[in-house]
């Protein structure tokens, strides 16, 4: 593949605050189309071809090549080890209109109006220069298509009951995320970075995850809880002089404290948008 556009001379993209633990690939293979790419799915249809951007384990990938088969579904990540599991979930459910590849969000290695679909679930948070990356997105998308995009917000995350060692963890995280050169306060940004990226019609709407059912405190508690202590994330906030290993411990003990209270619910928002290319 070649470009139809000169690359630019050096990577944009920000370290990867989480990076590919057990405890993160956890939460990314729990990912669906359905429950987190819902307000993209009445766009899609049979024959439209999709770039997934930061597609990670591909579960949303695959959903995404399910529903518009016959059509081709593009799957890139920055890291080529959690390709393989893409891999293996797509030749698990028997899809053959889906591939994979090792990209950078900044320097897409497609031609120009190569998809009908460009869509990045939780990538642009994570990226050095989200508004350089929407236009890679938009360069790559044909005329009429859409480029999607869902970033959470860290800063509207809502939890109860309250838990002064949870705030000290949000504060922490944004710390950690933004010396990785990401903004984790994506999801209310998303709006400004494509009018900036040149989109002229947008439709923004938000969605949240919600966790509140025993099972759903357990899993979303458990994984923050590994994360904190024994992801790449844990690695960077002690490596950056932001944590001790210590008040790490601590942060997971009071992420399993709230776990077990049967009273605990846990809100994760969203923005979302639709950008048509002109």
């Amino acid at each position: 593949m070649t470009h139809a556009s000169v690359p630019p001379a050096a990577h944009d993209t920000a370290v990867y605050t989480h990076g590919h633990h057990e405890s993160v690939l956890r939460s990314h293979s729990w990912r669906t189309a359905a429950n987190s790419a819902a307000y993209l799915l009445p766009e899609l249809r049979p024959g439209l071809d999709v770039l997934d951007v930061g597609c990670g384990p591909g579960t949303i990938t695959a959903d995404l090549a399910a529903r518009v088969a016959p059509g081709r579904v593009t799957g890139v990540d920055a890291a080529e080890d959690v390709l393989t599991k893409a891999r293996a979930v797509a030749a698990g459910r028997g899809l053959e209109n889906v591939r994979f590849a090792v990209a950078d969000v900044h320097a897409l290695d497609f031609p120009d109006d190569s998809f009908d679909v460009v869509h990045a679930h939780q990538v642009l948070q994570h990226v050095g220069d989200p508004v350089r990356a929407l236009r890679e997105m938009r360069r790559v998308c044909r005329p009429g298509g859409i480029v999607a995009a869902r970033d959470s917000d860290y800063g509207a995350f809502a939890w109860f009951p309250e838990a002064p060692a949870l705030d000290g963890w949000l504060d922490l995280y944004h710390r950690v995320a933004r010396a990785n050169g990401g903004e984790p306060d994506a999801g209310r940004r998303l709006f400004s970075w494509a009018r900036r990226a040149g989109f002229t019609e947008i439709t923004t709407t938000a969605g949240t995850w919600c966790f509140a059912t025993p099972g759903e405190r357990a899993w979303w508690s458990g994984l923050w809880a590994d994360r904190t202590t024994a992801s790449d994330y844990a690695g960077l906030a002690v490596s950056g002089g932001h944590a001790t290993a210590g008040e790490l411990a601590a942060i997971a003990e009071a992420w399993r404290e709230w776990g077990g209270r049967e009273d605990a619910w846990f809100m994760v928002p969203h923005g979302e948008i639709l950008c048509r290319v002109s």
